[in-house]
């Protein structure tokens, strides 16, 4: 099996609900694009002795990526010395320091992660009696992306993280820092559904070089809910998701340079 292969192990009985997506306008291929672009990055030497160290600057670069999307762009060296104090920063780096420790939980328990995330994201931002509980309109669309979660599918595992990142961001279901908590379950989803089971790719750095005008408008365009909309948004992540997978491999090769 190839690095990053492992997918669900059961196959659903009735027919998939989410396989009609991968019939759309170029997201099958945008799809197998993406896997591959993480392999070749697992598959790198380097990670046979240096995972963890490839783990943990990624999610530096990636929490600095992160909080760009939101408007707060800072030098990766000034975030490497602990310099910055912006809160947007300092939510992002604390939720990706945490998401290690939520990967089993992810699929069991999404909501409970979910509230996690935003308590870490948000703690400098919103009141402490708001933090990780979500507004009541967004109820019955989180139960619905709770049920897909933790549900078994076919469909790759970027697709699905596409999916959750979407409807998080789409959604704001706390009205703060859900951008960070959106791209944070995006990131568990890749990596609990085995597609990066040793998160050493930077999903956010790939959103980041592609531009916050392209993620602003392909996540509209996801919102609108239509067939166009929902497909280039689709596309839009596995993109990100080729380039993260590149910046992972510069990581590995910086530390192979020493």
């Amino acid at each position: 099996m190839r690095p990053g292969a492992v997918r669900p192990t059961a196959r659903p009985s009735a027919p998939d609900p989410l396989g009609p997506l991968l019939d759309l306008p170029g997201v099958r291929e945008a799809a197998d694009a993406a896997r591959a672009g993480i392999d070749r990055l697992l598959g790198h030497k380097v990670l046979r002795r240096e995972s963890a160290g490839v783990s943990s600057e990624s999610a530096l670069r990636g929490a600095r990526a992160s909080a760009a999307l939101e408007g707060v762009d800072v030098p990766l060296g000034e975030l490497r010395a602990g310099e910055v104090t912006d809160p947007v920063v300092q939510g992002a780096l604390r939720v990706s320091a945490g998401l290690g420790s939520m990967v089993e939980t992810w699929p069991r328990a999404p909501g409970q992660v979910l509230a996690r995330l935003h308590v870490l994201a948000a703690a400098d931002l919103a009141d402490p009696s708001a933090l990780g509980r979500p507004a009541p309109h967004a109820g019955p669309r989180l139960s619905g992306l709770f049920a897909l979660i933790t549900a078994t599918t076919t469909v790759p595992a970027i697709v699905v993280a596409a999916l959750v990142h979407g409807e998080l961001a789409a959604l704001a279901p706390f009205g703060m820092a859900d951008g960070v908590v959106a791209r944070a379950a995006g990131r568990l989803t890749v990596i609990s559904r085995g597609l990066d089971p040793k998160a050493v790719s930077v999903p956010e750095v790939g959103f980041a070089e592609l531009g916050r005008g392209a993620y602003d408008d392909a996540l509209r365009g996801y919102a609108s809910g239509t067939e166009a909309g929902v497909a280039g948004w689709l596309v839009h992540c596995c993109l990100a998701t080729e380039h993260g997978a590149r910046e992972g491999l510069a990581i590995c090769e910086s530390l192979l340079r020493g």
